[in-house]
């Protein structure tokens, strides 16, 4: 019908990429706001299947308790199951997936074999050194749960002494969780660009503008 067809066109259906530390879970929940999708990201995913009892959810259960990595071929599975479900008729927003180029050339497959498009890959690029001093300056209030940053949003004096410096976020913790970002999504974006689906968006700045910043990219 008509109407169905319209509903197809107005669907947003994103992948959403960008570094730890970029901002990228504040941009995530405005945006599946804006947009009415769900926000599927793998390992909620996985907890679901599994709980579940999918007949993906077992499969990579078997693998799980046996301690292995669970495959592409049943994590494409997973993803396809979780797109079947009614909620995903709006679109959906992907998050954690894919993480290597055959997962993404897999993605494609799965996605075309249920007649489904993607309407963007959002990159959120934020520097390396930016995401680093971001991260590295934040301390935390183990009495109220509030974070502080040492440059952007200094303590109170009289509480300096009692925040805390999660292990995490120290400088090599950052870098190397960076790196292994890097070496992951280095080679799916170009597989995006290829399908003109990549949209870059710049994730420097505050929150509102780097939002304004995406909606514009998305149209």
């Amino acid at each position: 019908s008509s109407e169905s067809a319209q509903e197809e066109s107005s669907a947003m259906r994103m992948i959403f990429i960008g570094p730890p530390g970029a901002g990228k879970g504040t941009q995530a929940a405005r945006l599946v706001a804006h947009y009415l999708i769900p926000h599927i990201s793998t390992g909620d995913m996985f907890r679901a299947a599994v709980t579940e009892g999918t007949p993906m959810g077992q499969e990579a259960d078997r693998y799980m308790k046996a301690g292995q990595l669970v495959p592409d071929e049943v994590v494409i599975g997973l993803v396809r199951e979780r797109l079947a479900q009614d909620d995903t008729k709006a679109g959906f927003m992907l998050d954690g997936f894919p993480r290597t180029r055959p997962q993404a050339e897999a993605l494609a497959e799965a996605l075309n074999a249920d007649n489904l498009t993607l309407d963007a890959v959002l990159l959120l690029e934020v520097p390396d050194e930016l995401i680093v001093e971001r991260i590295v300056g934040r301390r935390s209030d183990p009495e109220t749960g509030e974070i502080y940053h040492l440059t952007f949003n200094p303590p109170p004096a009289e509480l300096a002494d009692r925040l805390v410096h999660r292990k995490d976020d120290t400088e090599e913790a950052v870098r190397s969780r960076l790196e292994a970002y890097h070496s992951m999504t280095a080679p799916i974006v170009p597989f995006y660009e290829g399908e003109g689906v990549l949209k870059r968006v710049n994730g420097v700045g505050r929150p509102d503008d780097v939002t304004s910043a995406i909606r514009a990219a998305l149209g």
